[in-house]
């Protein structure tokens, strides 16, 4: 077959400690991601001119620039047939809101890719091509929850338990180059030691980003009122936990109308790695 259509999920920073800062301007960070069962929709069809094409959801931005287009590019030179790809992206994820929009869409561009032109790559080759596209693409090709270390790249799977989370976009774009080059940005919080629980965790970016964004401070308050809340990545999205889909969905009804939510459950396992594997047994 010709076609696929896969889910780009959000993921959610369940906490983000920042431990240092290295020789090279890079941070060293500890952080806790785990998937959602909801996010973006990429459709992608083999078509017989040898051009990557790109529809749907992509205004303002210069393909030359687009994640999907580039994670495409990469693996021109591992296809097995001559044929060229229209994309088609369905947006359904904040711009610059922290869950991974970009990142995880460039990310099923790759598992999907691999799979319709062939590759036969790995999924530890898969992650390496995708580590020079962004630092969170790695995440996404893996697609499990994971403790991160290092950069960002550093993986290890880890045990969460899955629960329903209510994510807020208060409308405001944050800049993660201006959140970290900000010298008021803690940057010496001490390296988790084994065994740690989440109540000793926190978002490191998320003091200084209510500051610079009044807009987030008001989403963090307005949760609060309802079950625990947090910033993910360096925001603008905000999040609160759940132990069910109903309680979530109550509180989404009371959103302000300003701002944009949803209500998802995370998973251990990506729902593009479950749908890629379902298209695959469909294809022997």
């Amino acid at each position: 077959m010709n076609k696929l259509t896969l889910t780009a999920p959000a993921k959610l920073n369940l906490f983000l400690h920042i431990n240092g800062r290295r020789a090279d301007g890079y941070h060293e960070l500890e952080s806790l991601f785990t998937m959602l069962d909801f996010g973006d929709e990429l459709s992608f069809e083999l078509i017989d001119q040898d051009e990557i094409l790109i529809s749907g959801d992509v205004s303002g931005i210069n393909k030359e620039d687009n994640l999907i287009f580039k994670a495409a590019n990469e693996l021109l030179p591992y296809r097995k047939m001559k044929k060229g790809v229209n994309v088609h992206l369905t947006k359904h994820l904040p711009m610059g809101g922290g869950v991974g929009g970009g990142s995880s869409d460039a990310a099923t561009t790759l598992l999907a890719l691999n799979a319709l032109w062939g590759c036969s790559l790995s999924i530890q080759t898969l992650a390496e091509i995708g580590l020079k596209l962004g630092a969170d693409v790695p995440v996404f090709i893996h697609g499990k929850t994971a403790l991160a270390q290092g950069v960002g790249e550093e993986l290890s799977p880890f045990e969460h338990p899955e629960k329903w989370y209510l994510v807020i976009a208060p409308g405001v774009h944050v800049s993660t180059v201006k959140v970290f080059t900000d010298p008021n940005l803690p940057r010496s919080t001490p390296k988790l030691k084994t065994p740690w629980k989440m109540a000793e965790t926190r978002n490191d970016c998320e003091e200084l980003v209510k500051k610079l964004y009044p807009e987030v401070e008001k989403t963090l308050t307005w949760l609060l009122k309802y079950a625990p809340s947090r910033m993910t990545g360096t925001g603008s999205c905000c999040f609160a936990v759940f132990d069910d889909e109903q309680t979530a969905l109550r509180v989404l009804q009371k959103m302000p109308s300003s701002w944009q939510g949803f209500v998802a459950k995370s998973a251990r396992e990506s729902i593009t790695h479950k749908q890629l594997a379902t298209w695959l047994n469909k294809e022997k």
